[in-house]
């Protein structure tokens, strides 16, 4: 069964340009050039990847995103010409699975895609049938839901798939190579301190609101997620 991508970029000439090299993949790809649009597409279901652009018009990407991660958790990478760190985590702490600057290379793009697709349609069928807990912590896998004490916590897509790989490995060292594989996957093309990046976001969400350590830094090899 083909893959279907939907594309929402008002630049119509970029918009065909990828939409014939992801034809020529083997996907199938719906357009959208406005925001709005775009939103209404999405949320009417059954595309396995989303490419959003941020600057549009009518509704900008970034609203899309917030709005859509209302109702959904399908991948999405974000489209855009602003290279500057804050407006990255900004996308990428509002739901967004990866982000590509503009111009790109279509080859990096379709393994970002690739990377994209495989995680959001790996199954773990040990982290789907029980809870993962590690003291406080309780992370339900099939209901995608993580709780501190009584207190559930909202975390992205990203975020919680770091945290399911730690709880996994718990009492485990971990090295960042490790979870690049297999959280961003191994053929993820980006900056190599992701992997601390997101380790700060998972602290300040899990740790320091509710004074717990549960995520130890191993100088030198990676992370470690301890139960007390």
């Amino acid at each position: 069964m083909e893959e279907r991508i939907l594309l929402v970029e008002d630049e119509e000439k970029l918009a065909r340009m990828v939409e014939l090299e992801l034809r020529y993949e083997g996907y199938t790809v719906e357009k959208a050039f406005d925001g709005r649009s775009g939103l209404e597409k999405a949320l009417s279901g059954g595309f396995d990847l989303i490419l959003l652009d941020i600057m549009l018009p009518a509704l900008s990407g970034m609203e899309v995103l917030r709005r859509l991660r209302r109702e959904s958790d399908v991948p999405v990478i974000m489209l855009t010409a602003r290279d500057t760190v804050v407006d990255k985590v900004s996308g990428l702490d509002s739901g967004a699975d990866d982000y590509i600057t503009k111009p790109f290379a279509i080859e990096e793009l379709l393994a970002r895609i690739r990377a994209a697709l495989r995680k959001g349609g790996r199954g773990s069928a040990q982290s789907a049938s029980q809870l993962l807990t590690a003291g406080v912590l309780t992370m339900d896998p099939e209901r995608h839901t993580v709780t501190v004490g009584q207190t559930g916590v909202e975390l992205t897509r990203r975020e919680f798939d770091l945290l399911r790989y730690l709880l996994e490995n718990k009492e485990k060292v971990v090295s960042r190579e490790s979870l690049l594989d297999h959280v961003w996957g191994y053929d993820y093309i980006g900056e190599t301190n992701a992997v601390d990046v997101y380790i700060r976001f998972l602290r300040a969400k899990l740790e320091e609101p509710f004074g717990i350590k549960l995520i130890h830094t191993v100088r030198g090899v990676g992370y470690v997620l301890r139960e007390r």
